[in-house]
């Protein structure tokens, strides 16, 4: 039986890299991932610029205006997002291989 071009490409396994290694040398060493410690310690320093910018030289709450202002509700809510987002990912990267 004479063998087609189908049947050949059938049988091929495919790559075991998605990246080729004479493009992108670092492929080889891993260097294609994320900084997972390096993402959490810039989003709690973030979350934590985001609080401290509640004190400061604005007429909100905090310094001594009395009242909030669109601007404080604002950071208050972007840095709460921000939290949230990071202990969602923490929590997915700690339990990531159970279902």
């Amino acid at each position: 039986m004479a063998s087609t071009e189908l049947d050949r490409t059938h049988h091929e396994q495919a790559p075991t890299q998605a990246v080729d290694p004479a493009e992108e040398p670092s492929v080889e060493w891993g260097w294609h991932g994320s900084f997972p410690k390096g993402i959490q310690i810039a989003g709690w320093f973030s979350t934590f610029a985001m609080v401290m910018m509640l004190i400061g030289n604005h007429q909100g709450i905090l310094s001594g205006g009395g009242e909030f202002i669109s601007a404080d509700i604002w950071l208050i809510a972007i840095a709460a997002v921000m939290a949230v987002g990071l202990l969602y990912d923490l929590h997915r990267r700690r339990h990531s291989w159970r279902r």
